[in-house]
């Protein structure tokens, strides 16, 4: 053999094994990143005054971090690695529900519920809002501790937003498996809001609507909400296109016969992708709509209606005991935005003037 060559051809050999091995070291470092050696689900709990020093109680509108000696500024995390990461994150705007986030991690959805302030309603606005604004920049300061009502003083650190940021970044160091950097905008130092579905109850979801309002998310969903009847922020320019706001509704939940839901609905733009759809009567993907309702039997309990849309002991059963409306929630959360039902005029018999 030719010396040269030989020469060439063992250089050549030992810098191929060396790319080799470096290449396996790549691969080896992202399959770890990438995959839990230990998949499982994962719940993580911890305090929003202890992961930020910065924030601070309010209580004149009883946002607090303590109450008779007990902490109730706790704020919860969970996320299931033995499911595909569908690579979206949920902000919860209600107290925690661990059936709701068990559902949400099959789903192969990261979960968060926040400490932020939510319990002002009944303390301002009252006795009733200045105008047709108020209650709406009232929550949104709420959402974002950002100025936006002379109704209460919040800061930055005390916005909803801001403490979703702050307990990502916690996650992504106390639970690496998780995986939750994926959802840190670091050069903005905020959350990838583009990867963002909020969502909430009732009041919870009053406030996801508004702060959707304002920042453009992933997907808002709405049970039993939006109210907010004597306000207009629902018709507002919206940063989140509409086909993104998702609604359900029990027919006897008082927000429903009092034309509230119904209201916001229509002023958010949600008729223009399909009809009012009983999921009693019609199979998921309820013709892609995005206002959906039941009828289930619930007692004739209308406080049991409001929260039968939820997932917890008032939410109806099938006999296998299984909940109704099990593929219900999952629509609501996963069904693509870009699958639009046919638009339907305003409901003439849904009241759109509301006294404050």
């Amino acid at each position: 053999m030719n010396y040269a060559f030989a020469r060439f051809a063992n250089r050549f050999i030992v810098r191929m094994i060396l790319f080799g091995l470096l290449t396996d070291a790549i691969n080896f470092g992202a399959k770890t990143c990438a995959e839990d050696p230990n998949p499982q689900r994962y719940q993580l709990q911890t305090r929003a005054s202890d992961i930020d020093p910065s924030t601070k109680p309010h209580p004149a509108i009883g946002f607090l971090f303590e109450e008779k000696g007990k902490p109730i500024d706790i704020e919860n995390a969970s996320v299931d690695t033995r499911v595909e990461s569908k690579g979206k994150l949920v902000i919860w705007l209600m107290g925690h529900n661990p059936l709701l986030f068990e559902r949400l991690n099959g789903y192969g959805l990261h979960a968060i519920q926040v400490s932020y302030a939510n319990q002002w309603f009944g303390k301002l606005c009252q006795p009733k809002p200045r105008d047709g604004q108020a209650r709406g920049n009232v929550r949104l300061e709420a959402a974002t501790g950002q100025d936006f009502s002379d109704e209460l003083d919040l800061q930055k650190p005390d916005g909803a937003s801001e403490r979703a940021y702050q307990f990502v970044k916690w996650l992504s160091t106390e639970n690496p498996q998780g995986e939750w950097d994926q959802f840190i905008d670091s050069g903005k130092a905020t959350l990838e809001w583009d990867k963002v579905i909020v969502a909430g109850s009732s009041h919870g979801s009053t406030t996801a609507a508004r702060f959707a309002k304002h920042q453009r998310v992933d997907r808002v969903v709405m049970l039993c909400g939006p109210r907010d009847q004597d306000q207009d922020w629902q018709s507002l320019p919206s940063a989140t296109p509409a086909n993104r706001f998702f609604g359900f509704s029990h027919v006897l939940d008082g927000g429903w016969t009092g034309d509230h839901y119904c209201r916001s609905w229509e002023m958010l733009g949600l008729h223009e992708f399909g009809p009012i759809v009983n999921v009693d009567e019609t199979a998921s993907p309820y013709q892609n709509s995005r206002r959906l309702i039941s009828a289930a039997d619930v007692g004739d309990d209308a406080k049991r209606a409001h929260s039968a849309v939820t997932p917890g002991k008032a939410s109806p059963k099938s006999d296998d005991g299984s909940f109704l409306y099990e593929p219900v929630w999952r629509y609501l959360f996963t069904h693509p935005v870009d699958a639009l039902g046919q638009p339907t005029e305003e409901d003439a018999n849904c009241t759109r003037v509301h006294s404050q």
